[in-house]
């Protein structure tokens, strides 16, 4: 009994930190107890134990905001995959060159995750998709490209044309994107380079410039990592995206 009371309560101080979703920058005692459904009690006894771990901070006015041990986890994590250096100054002038957000996937089990991501200064619809974050791994242009790399029955069709939309992100309400893989040095796919951004800025027009340019920026990080960047010598010119139907 003791052991499961243990997990309990670890699942109970996990659900606090999970609170702070859609970059939520502070709650108060009554928030967190009613996005958790703990009574308050309980609520300030695990608070407290995650504020000595620095994992929650409480302000003068007696609100909760996360902690510096989250930002520690996340690099931590983030060195795990060593993408850092190689990923953010092509996500940089891929958001600089497009006006689009540029973010950076990979494949964490059943989840894809956002380990990079560079916002663009054009609009704020996506501004909430934020590091860390998680989506089903197979959803969405980004999500398509990673199942047709990881999984043994992905897109052939994706994997020759090394490129994929999503133009009613069903993740994402209003959103579209285009993604690309990239690969390392032993020509293993690492992760998925997206552009998105409002879909009344994906066009027709606009879509095959997207497209040309998250395929350069996928086979730039690809260059960078040692890996195969000839591959999408035949991808840029010969660029064909198929459009998510709408709705799915």
């Amino acid at each position: 009994m003791a052991h499961k009371d243990g997990v309990a309560a670890v699942d109970r101080a996990l659900s606090l930190l999970e609170a702070f979703d859609d970059g939520v920058g502070a709650l108060s005692l009554a928030e967190l107890a009613a996005r958790t459904g703990l009574v308050k009690s309980t609520v300030l006894r695990l608070a407290a134990s995650l504020e000595r771990a620095s994992f929650l901070q409480r302000r003068d006015d007696g609100a909760f905001r996360l902690g510096p041990a989250l930002v520690r986890l996340g690099a931590r994590y983030q060195a795990v995959f060593g993408l850092r250096d190689h990923v953010m100054p092509v996500l940089e002038r891929l958001a600089a060159e497009t006006g689009e957000s540029a973010s950076f996937y990979v494949r964490d089990g059943d989840v894809r995750v956002c380990l990079h991501r560079v916002h663009s200064m054009q609009h704020q619809l996506l501004h909430f998709v934020q590091i860390g974050r998680q989506f089903a791994y197979d959803t969405g242009a980004s999500g398509r490209v990673i199942a047709a790399f990881t999984d043994p029955d992905g897109d052939a069709e994706l994997r020759r044309r090394l490129v994929a939309r999503s133009v009613r992100d069903r993740t994402i309400l209003q959103s579209a994107a285009v993604a690309a893989p990239a690969f390392e040095a032993a020509g293993a796919f690492v992760g998925a380079v997206s552009l998105a951004g409002p879909s009344v800025r994906f066009t027709d027009t606009a879509l095959p410039r997207l497209e040309e340019a998250v395929l350069g920026a996928a086979a730039e990080v690809t260059r960078s990592l040692g890996g195969p960047s000839e591959r999408f010598e035949l991808a840029l010119p010969a660029r064909a995206g198929v459009t998510e139907p709408a709705g799915r």
